[in-house]
């Protein structure tokens, strides 16, 4: 999250007394986890909940003192401040776990968004819960949810939160082709030195479905587009520019297939005759082409009858 210079103190008053006339009538019980949501990218987005409840707390935990640090100067705040990240979470977890039995107020945010959510702060939550510490969310901004609502997935049944591919190729292969031809969105994390490959790999095994790219929301130069993935790589290169920041992806459920689900038993016998010869996506190629049946029911039938074969070896 890019933050700005501070603003003017009168400004920084102003925020807290909107925020404690908006959100100052809720009680916030002591010996109490807060779980706050912070901007993705938009400062702007900050809730005013947020910012009185960070204006009530005895520490904010964090997981970038840095970030955190700039974020409460520019709300005129100024409170101690706790590092809890990925390499020091079980440990951390226990001396905010001691501080909260003594009836602390304590807030955890992350860097950008909904701790907890692809970032740490579920072993801290599980810790307090485990014991018998109270912990309540203070909701906001969610790229997940950002990157969703503006998708347009109409036939999708619900989504599913997937956030980074694996970073080996084979991996992110085995992982991308269990996502894919799926009756629900899935959203998808990933940064600009993979996103070439992730696209590549996409187009290749779901051609026909549609993906989202979301490319630094809420931020100045925000880019938001929609097409099948076979068109997304050639989008990519088109424009260097379209390669720099973070992105959100939101690979959209699978269209119904006309036949139910159930390949024709003459795709299936082209497909067995063509894997015994040749590579498995070259095979799911060539029996698309041949029998006309969608290419992600045959890549998913290969896939299930070469995990059969794999078993039966094993």
């Amino acid at each position: 999250m890019n933050i700005p210079s501070s603003p003017s103190a009168s400004l920084a008053t102003q925020m807290s007394e909107a925020a404690a006339a908006a959100a100052g009538q809720q009680q916030y019980p002591a010996g109490t986890l807060y779980l706050v949501a912070t901007p993705i990218g938009n400062l702007s987005d900050i809730t005013l909940r947020a910012i009185h409840l960070l204006s009530l707390v005895d520490a904010v935990a964090c997981e970038d003192t840095r970030v955190s640090a700039q974020l409460l100067r520019w709300l005129g705040l100024h409170k101690p401040l706790v590092a809890l990240h990925q390499h020091n979470e079980q440990s951390a977890a226990q001396g905010l776990i001691d501080r909260l039995r003594n009836g602390e107020r304590i807030a955890y945010v992350s860097d950008a968004g909904t701790p907890a959510v692809s970032d740490p702060g579920a072993v801290l939550v599980a810790a307090a819960r485990s014991a018998g510490i109270r912990v309540l969310p203070l909701p906001g901004a969610s790229s997940t949810v950002t990157a969703v609502s503006v998708a347009g997935d109409t036939q999708a049944q619900g989504f599913r939160f997937a956030g980074f591919l694996p970073t080996k190729a084979a991996e992110r292969r085995t992982a991308a082709a269990a996502l894919i031809s799926q009756p629900h969105s899935v959203v998808l994390f990933e940064a600009p030195h993979r996103i070439r490959d992730v696209l590549d790999l996409l187009a290749e095994l779901a051609p026909d479905q549609r993906l989202t790219i979301c490319r630094e929301l809420t931020k100045q130069f925000e880019t938001v587009h929609t097409a099948r993935c076979a068109e997304l790589p050639a989008w990519m290169q088109a424009d260097a520019q379209r390669e720099r920041g973070e992105f959100v992806l939101v690979l959209h459920a699978a269209p119904p297939q006309d036949d139910g689900g159930e390949l024709p038993a003459e795709a299936q016998r082209q497909l067995r005759v063509l894997m015994r010869e040749l590579p498995l996506k070259q095979a799911v190629s060539l029996a698309a082409e041949l029998s006309g049946s969608p290419r992600n029911a045959l890549y998913q039938q290969a896939l299930a009858w070469k995990s059969e074969a794999d078993e039966a070896q094993g």
